[in-house]
């Protein structure tokens, strides 16, 4: 199984490595990706921050290159609007989607429109310096970036994507944190575990799932797989 993994808001794929080394432990390939903007050595541009279209079209470069059909394709957190727009466009590339504690967006929705009002009011305390970046949250690694504030607004534009499952080609799977305050996924995952179209595993140890508990990760993305 090819394993593509696009990290949440702040980081880069760098929070994937110790679930990514197990994973390739199982003889699967895995490519985490750093979406455009958040590199660890900055962004190539600061003056044109990337919108959610730029982080779609580049994970969706990354799965045709793939040239295969056994993709995995993982979103955490912000991550889930970018998979779910890859896979309006690709879904006959795809063998699974996996959202792991992250947005599952409609046509329409946006981060901003999906999230808590606790998280609201991080990305415009964030981005008070230039309305351009929301600045790193307290507690996140020293690896992680300013986000580009335009792809927590933008809408998402979806035609074959639907939040159920039925009807479509691939597995869906969801891994919820658990219940944690400010969490806007809660009601998302209990609704999600009614619908016959997905598979919804809990990993209670917070939002930060790959950070917390790689191997539990792993193993439920191995098992799936």
């Amino acid at each position: 199984m090819e394993f593509v993994m696009v990290p949440g808001g702040w980081q880069g794929g760098w929070v994937f490595e110790p679930v990514a080394a197990e994973l390739r432990r199982h003889g699967h390939h895995v490519e985490a990706v750093t979406l455009s903007g958040l590199e660890v050595d900055g962004p190539a541009d600061p003056d044109r921050p990337p919108n959610l279209d730029a982080h779609i079209d580049q994970v969706a470069g990354i799965v045709e290159r793939s040239g295969g059909t056994d993709v995995a394709l993982c979103g955490h957190s912000y991550g889930g609007m970018v998979i779910a727009g890859v896979a309006d466009r690709l879904g006959d590339r795809l063998h699974q989607l996996v959202f792991i504690d992250a947005y599952v967006p409609a046509d329409g929705d946006s981060c901003w429109s999906l999230t808590s009002d606790a998280f609201r009011e991080v990305f415009v305390a964030g981005a008070r310096a230039d309305g351009r970046w929301v600045a790193v949250p307290d507690g996140l690694d020293p690896r992680a970036r300013p986000h580009p504030l335009a792809s927590f607004l933008q809408s998402v534009r979806l035609h074959s994507f639907a939040g159920g499952g039925s009807g479509q080609a691939y597995d869906r799977t969801y891994i919820s944190g658990g219940a944690w305050r400010g969490s806007p996924f809660v009601e998302l995952a209990e609704r999600l575990r009614a619908d016959p179209g997905w598979r919804v595993h809990e990993i209670p140890v917070g939002h930060n799932t790959a950070r917390r508990d790689p191997h539990g990760l792993a193993a439920v993305l191995a098992a799936s797989a």
